[in-house]
């Protein structure tokens, strides 16, 4: 049996390539909308985080993500990538 490709992705906050499901996708559309993607399946440009709070805090300190999806991105999108990252930890805990 032929052994199957995983999708790889870079983390914006520790910068260490990672499976693309592990991570957190945010989006921005082609509307300039900017969105948590919970599927990863969504249409427009993504940017990958890995699902923990020190990530976040580089990515946003050094405003990696504005970077990548070139866009001002706002307080209530950080909130909701946070509240997502409360989500998913007690998960990556399990593994």
């Amino acid at each position: 049996m032929a052994v199957k490709k995983i999708p790889m992705r870079k983390c914006l906050g520790c910068m260490e390539g990672h499976p693309k499901k592990e991570l957190v996708r945010v989006v921005r559309s082609a509307q300039g909308e900017v969105s948590v993607d919970a599927t990863g399946k969504k249409n427009g440009r993504g940017a990958y985080l890995c699902p923990s709070r020190d990530c976040l805090q580089k990515a946003r300190k050094a405003r990696r993500l504005e970077r990548a999806l070139e866009c001002v991105i706002s307080d209530e999108v950080y909130s909701l990538l946070e509240a997502t990252i409360e989500e998913r930890m007690p998960e990556q805990d399990a593994d």
